[in-house]
């Protein structure tokens, strides 16, 4: 495994609040980090010193649950807010995983009500009314109910990595054949897979779809490369995923119902579009959650805050870091693509027509994917050995 493949390595203490570590994520500029286990000591085997990996559609469900839940705090009042502590949010585990709304209102506040009264706090009869009103305009005060009341200030890292396993485990070895490290990333769809140092007991690093495909740009003027480079995506089979599954987003559209949307269709990015045509005008990737928690300016009217003033909003505040979009067509080489990808350090593509309308969508999965052939039967013994590994 070349240096040019491995990505810095960033650790996140388990101890670390959540905010803590968008700003550790956002700062490096990373998508996920393992999560070391702070209760042990530093020289434990790997196994029990991470707990997993935190990644931003974690983080996401985590901020669309708890924006439901401060909802419910803030319209019950300072009293049962204080009342909620691990009751509520482990109800949120159990009542509502991935949903908002009335049903996710009452959900909670069943929950909340249940942990108010253990603490001889009679919850209020109106509270499920009023929190479904209190959910639409929470502005700023949910930033500071996150930051400074209970129990969302004291929401670790460690809570969120074991209520949403999204991001699996799955290490190899130092000396493990690249081969599995691309099909894991690609065919098996990880954006990163740990590579561990059998003898110091820890990750040695990450290997990323991102420094992957940086790998591959690299690799221009080899034959094997440019062979496959030379043709145009539709030569490819690319994109892969027809015209009407292609999952986009109007601009007037929330952009809270844009993390919605990635969340519950498990995808990184969502082409913004105009009106009926799906003639693309910007892009916002999951990832973007950070400007929400990290600038409290934009909570003042999150709830109404449109896709387009989203974006707007970002490109005012911080030009070098908004959302970047990247299109191309049909004819377009592999090769060109790679360029973009690596160049830009930018997850996907996205494929327009001759009217800049969206007709498909091109991921670093997918261009990985065009490189690699997985042998039959290649796979059984290291799943083997890793679903006993998670089970021990």
């Amino acid at each position: 495994m070349g240096r040019g493949l491995l990505a810095n390595l960033i650790e996140i203490p388990s101890d670390a609040s959540i905010l803590d570590a968008v700003q550790i994520l956002s700062r490096n500029n990373i998508l996920a980090a393992p999560v070391r286990n702070a209760e042990v000591a530093s020289d434990t085997y790997w196994k029990g010193r991470y707990l997993g990996i935190i990644d931003y559609s974690a983080v996401v469900l985590w901020v669309l649950e708890n924006a439901e839940l401060a909802a419910f705090a803030l319209s019950a009042g300072s009293a049962t807010a204080a009342a909620l502590g691990a009751g509520a949010v482990g109800g949120l585990g159990a009542i509502a995983i991935g949903a908002t709304g009335p049903v996710a209102i009452a959900g909670l506040t069943l929950a909340a009500s249940g942990a108010a009264l253990a603490g001889g706090i009679a919850a209020e009869k109106s509270v499920g009314r009023d929190a479904a009103t209190a959910a639409d305009h929470l502005g700023e005060q949910f930033y500071r109910l996150l930051r400074q009341e209970e129990p969302f200030k004291s929401t670790t890292v460690k809570s969120v990595v074991e209520m949403y396993r999204w991001a699996p485990f799955l290490p190899v070895a130092v000396d493990s054949p690249m081969l599995t490290v691309l099909l894991l990333l690609s065919k098996y769809r990880l954006r990163n897979v740990p590579v561990i140092d059998l003898d110091k007991f820890h990750i040695k690093n990450f290997i990323t779809q991102s420094a992957v495909v940086r790998g591959l740009k690299q690799c221009k003027g080899r034959d094997w490369f440019d062979c496959i480079a030379a043709h145009p995506l539709s030569d490819l089979g690319l994109p892969f995923m027809s015209y009407d599954e292609v999952i986009t987003i109007q601009s007037d559209e929330l952009i809270l119902e844009a993390f919605k949307r990635m969340k519950d269709k498990r995808i990184g990015g969502l082409p913004v579009v105009e009106d009926s045509n799906r003639k693309i005008i910007g892009s916002v990737s999951i990832q973007d959650i950070r400007f929400l928690l990290l600038n409290p300016e934009l909570f003042r009217n999150f709830r109404e805050l449109t896709v387009m003033n989203f974006i707007k909003a970002i490109e005012t505040a911080s030009p070098s870091s908004g959302t970047q979009l990247l299109t191309c067509a049909l004819d377009t080489c592999l090769g060109s693509v790679i360029d973009s990808l690596a160049s830009r350090s930018v997850p996907r593509i996205y494929v327009v027509n001759g009217d800049e309308e969206v007709v498909g969508v091109v991921t670093l999965r997918d261009v990985i994917s065009c490189f690699i052939y997985e042998p039959p039967g290649y796979f059984e013994e290291y799943f083997s050995s890793a679903i006993k590994d998670m089970v021990a």
